[in-house]
């Protein structure tokens, strides 16, 4: 039977559409929670080797200036499912419901022809909207025998360590894929969340590195109004029993809250799951650690000191598993010929301090709060190597990822795919600074609400709750932003041109909250 020229082109057409799913590239996103850039030997950590997120900025590209638009762990998802700043999406806090009526960009890939997934912590206080299939942990999730809830909306309890659970759980969604469509995943990791419970496998990880002391960690803020009002200290907020484990019960010993004491109560559920041997493997670790530090007789600096030290040897040995389990991951796509066409990306939800300033934690503007990792490879497509300098912010992340798929990005999303920058070609156009506005306040960390613009060579921060103040740094001459130099004449140009900048941004972004703040000031 010969086809009419109506039926050769609706053939054609069919085919050519195939054609195009077949060669749209799978997209992995791994995202972690509160891992610090500075964690990674991909970005110069010279003393604890991250080899596997290495391989994926080795085989791609790394973003040298990646920023987060409120570097809180909730508001940062919903980020990513938007494209949107906070006051858009309105997430800006965390433990709040996520508003799953509006468009998110799973959902656009999937009307595009892809599968989707979400697998892993996404604490947004709603169930995921635009995947085929998840398996979320509940709120913030355990690290030990933790509960997943599955898209039947079965809460299920699963023996293990929760880093090695959701990959395979992942690996377990793969196989049943409908292989004739592209997909789109999020692992989405708990680890290196507070209290930093590592694999019992790598407990004791790093004990014989004795970590330098940051040269700011005896910082006394004394131009930073905001940073004298903090809680985050590794000094006063981090505990020795609720965070370092001293004199802490694991087990069963845990399950009458009584036990807990009122340091441990919000968190005893946590150290109460472990079962006999993994209590057991823990009892005899820190056990060790205690009678260490009772023998010792600890004050002043040098129990800071201390306490920074175990901080270090605990968080690092919770990205350990993180890290090894990109390896698995890594290896099971090149052992399916996946890699091939597969996107990964890895990132973390948001910056971390390890110490600088004396603290722990995140959500002020400075550096090491405000930059996250991300590296990304897409073989035959980024450049093994690439280092990217513009700047980009994690609202670029969801037009980026829509890019890749070929799909084109709705108007209202306030990012920009920055594939191009991926593939060594910045437009002349592309943004020379980027938005920040943080609003927790004021628990859990007393970190006043503030908006800011950070430029190439500036950082300008309005705090306007708790503390009301202004904020300059000289990222030249003080990268470390110690010196607010907000008040001093020789920069009076700078900070005028930085305040036009920065309402600029405002409004282009439709933030009405700062934008009234601002309009009063200049």
């Amino acid at each position: 039977m010969l086809l009419r020229p109506f039926g050769l082109l609706c053939v054609l057409l069919t085919t050519v559409l195939y054609t195009q799913a077949q060669n749209r590239p799978n997209i992995i996103f791994i995202l972690s929670d509160d891992h610090a850039y500075q964690a990674t030997s991909a970005y110069g950590n010279k003393l604890v080797q991250t080899p596997n997120i290495d391989r994926i900025a080795n085989a791609g590209a790394l973003l040298n200036n990646n920023f987060v638009a409120n570097s809180i762990c909730g508001p940062s998802r919903a980020t990513l499912l938007t494209g949107k700043y906070s006051h858009k999406n309105g997430y800006t806090l965390n433990e709040k419901r996520y508003d799953v009526n509006q468009t998110n960009f799973p959902t656009l890939l999937q009307q595009g022809g892809y599968q989707t997934a979400w697998i892993g912590k996404l604490h947004l206080g709603s169930l995921p909207v635009g995947f085929d299939y998840f398996n979320i942990l509940p709120g913030q999730g355990q690290y030990y025998n933790p509960e997943f809830i599955n898209n039947q909306n079965d809460t299920i309890q699963y023996k293990g360590y929760v880093t090695n659970l959701i990959s395979e759980f992942f690996f377990d969604w793969l196989q049943k894929r409908d292989t004739s469509k592209p997909f789109f995943a999020v692992v989405g990791e708990k680890a290196t969340h507070r209290e930093w419970l590592p694999d019992v496998q790598d407990l004791g990880a790093y004990d014989n590195i004795d970590f330098p002391l940051p040269d700011d960690f005896f910082d006394n803020y004394d131009t930073r109004l905001a940073a004298q009002d903090q809680d985050m200290t590794i000094d006063k907020t981090m505990l020795l029993d609720l965070d370092l484990k001293v004199h802490q019960k694991f087990g069963t010993a845990l399950k009458d809250a009584a036990d807990a004491g009122p340091n441990k109560r919000y968190v005893n559920k946590g150290y109460a799951r472990l079962d006999p041997e993994q209590a057991g493997a823990y009892e005899k670790y820190y056990g060790k650690i205690s009678a260490d530090f009772d023998a010792k007789k600890l004050s002043g600096k040098e129990l800071v000191k201390w306490k920074f030290q175990r901080y270090l040897k605990d968080y690092y040995a919770t990205a350990k598993s993180l890290d090894r389990n990109i390896g698995r991951i890594l290896d099971y796509l090149d052992s399916t010929g996946l890699s091939k066409n597969t996107v990964v990306i890895y990132a973390s939800d948001q910056g971390f301090y390890l110490g600088e300033h004396g603290w722990f934690d995140k959500r002020f503007i400075y550096e090491q709060s405000l930059k996250t990792a991300f590296v990304a490879k897409y073989p035959g497509v980024i450049k093994p190597g690439t280092k990217v300098a513009g700047f980009v912010s994690n609202v670029d992340w969801a037009p980026t990822i829509l890019d890749f798929a070929g799909i084109k990005a709705p108007a209202d999303i306030q990012g920009r795919s920055f594939f191009s920058l991926l593939k060594g070609k910045e437009p002349k156009d592309w943004r020379k600074d980027v938005y920040y506005h943080y609003y927790e306040y004021p628990q859990p960390h007393h970190v006043s609400p503030h908006f800011g613009i950070r430029a190439k060579d500036f950082v300008l921060v309005r705090f306007y709750k708790g503390v009301e103040s202004w904020e300059l740094f000289n990222l030249k001459k003080d990268p470390g932003e110690k010196v607010n130099v907000y008040k001093d004449t020789q920069y009076a140009k700078v900070v005028k041109d930085l305040k036009e900048r920065l309402r600029k941004l405002i409004v282009e972004y439709e933030d009405k909250e700062a934008l009234e703040i601002i309009n009063k000031e200049i």
